[in-house]
């Protein structure tokens, strides 16, 4: 069915009827039907179905890091073979369907396709380097590049493709690359120390694509960034769940660069970066997007930046719980990468264990002086209570282009260290008529496991 518009800025969505699709009863009733309330993203976004199979994969009896196992071939075989609107599923094989795993190189995503990972299935990133090299033999070693690695799952140039199921997709990132000491995540913090790049696999990448769709899938384990895209024009991420260590270096969950009309609804996210973050370099402005009824563990928070050259604009993040994350709320950039960021919004906001709950900098990692100057003309915070209190950063490039921060009933309790310059304030942080936020409620463990979640019932 096709979804009409509600206003004259919504761009209609196309979704298809639910097929062979397993949930839990309890998921399906807690997940919101109706379209997400005061958005920013144009589109009329509701919580997506699955398309029709056209095609299962069986996992064959084999285990994530058998002798070199290889099941790209016929996974790629079946998405290329599936008809647009179709979905390839990756289902248990063997008599008795004990065999979950699949263990593949590259895979690449086209246009109309979605790849289903069945519940209790797992398809593994392999941690053979060569098959994710790019010609030149550097991916799992150090350069000044880090250039040398494709990404586990490509999407390119493709409308209407998806990621779905209640399996996962796991990176290995913690597994030792084949014929080395080192695993993925301990190169990238060797390059750390020796100031080079680590050539790594990026877990999902998404390029110059339309209404891409990522549904209850579980990510895991990447070497690198986990969702990271240039350039698309509608993306939806709905109940996904990320689950990475806090010391996986480079390991963000979900980075929209270039990117706009994207939602990131009702997820569950701890990894060892950004959460999430908004990127807006070179390849041109980031704007229209909407963060909504998430819940955010260990990480580096909710950001913007660094990279702001090419702008940020219209961007609401509401009804967020951020539990344990080193930064909260965090605008980063500088000199050298920064832009105008701008019609930012955040609304019913929950923080507790963070290092920075508010940290808007314009000096973001310092070096040598540059020309692209971060302007941050237009922040706004209603309805933000952090229970803890660390540290609060709030800093503008210079007077003549301050941050421009309105604070209406933000509190940070235990009364924090408040570090400002060059801003031009509309409000006050802990004001004397403040009423906190009540987050009583709010925090909730990780959903660990296979299977369904809760869903956050959407509050208006």
């Amino acid at each position: 069915m096709r979804i009409t518009n509600l206003g004259p800025k919504k761009r209609p969505v196309t979704v298809f009827p639910p097929a062979s699709f397993v949930a839990s009863a309890v998921a399906a009733a807690l997940l919101c039907i109706q379209p997400l309330a005061r958005s920013q993203d144009t589109r009329d976004v509701r919580e997506p179905t699955l398309p029709k199979s056209c095609a299962v994969v069986t996992a064959e009896a084999a285990g994530a890091k058998n002798g070199g196992r290889d099941d790209a071939a016929r996974i790629q075989t079946a998405i290329d073979q599936c008809a647009q609107g179709g979905a390839v599923h990756l289902a248990p094989g063997g008599d008795d369907k004990a065999n979950t795993s699949f263990t593949a190189g590259p895979l690449t995503i086209g246009s109309g396709v979605t790849l289903v990972v069945d519940a209790g299935v797992t398809l593994y990133a392999s941690t053979n380097p060569m098959l994710f090299d790019k010609g030149e033999k550097t991916c799992g070693t150090l350069d000044t590049a880090g250039k040398g690695c494709r990404p586990f799952i490509t999407v390119s140039g493709a409308r209407g493709a998806g990621i779905m199921g209640d399996g996962a997709i796991d990176g290995q990132g913690g597994q030792p690359i084949d014929g080395k000491p080192e695993t993925w995540w301990q190169i990238a913090r060797r390059a750390q120390k020796e100031k080079l790049r680590q050539n790594v696999p990026r877990l999902i990448q998404i390029d110059n694509a339309r209404d891409f769709t990522m549904y209850r899938i579980t990510l895991r384990n990447s070497p690198n960034f986990h969702v990271a895209m240039n350039k698309v024009d509608g993306f939806t991420a709905w109940a996904v769940r990320i689950d990475t260590p806090h010391d996986a270096r480079n390991s963000d969950g979900i980075d929209p660069g270039a990117s706009r009309n994207v939602t990131i609804a009702h997820s569950y996210i701890r990894t060892g970066d950004d959460n999430i973050a908004i990127k807006a370099g070179d390849n041109g402005m980031s704007e229209n997007i909407s963060i909504l009824h998430n819940h955010f563990y260990s990480g580096h928070g909710m950001s913007i930046g660094s990279e702001t050259n090419g702008g940020v604009r219209n961007v609401l993040v509401d009804d967020l719980d951020m539990d344990g994350t080193t930064s909260g709320l965090r605008i980063k950039s500088n000199d050298r990468r920064g832009g105008v960021v701008g019609g930012i919004v955040y609304r019913n906001v929950c923080l507790r264990g963070n290092r920075w709950p508010l940290y808007i900098d314009t000096n973001y990692e310092p070096g040598p002086a540059g020309q692209l100057i971060p302007s941050y003309t237009d922040v706004r915070m209603e309805n933000v209570h952090s229970l803890t209190p660390g540290q609060v950063v709030l800093q503008g490039y210079d007077e003549a282009r301050p941050l421009r921060l309105t604070l209406k009933n933000v509190v940070v309790d235990g009364n924090p260290p408040v570090k400002t310059s060059s801003i031009k304030l509309d409000g006050q942080l802990n004001a004397p008529d403040a009423r906190p936020l009540d987050c009583a409620k709010r925090f909730v463990p990780f959903p660990e496991g296979a299977g369904a979640w809760p869903v956050k019932v959407a509050r208006q």
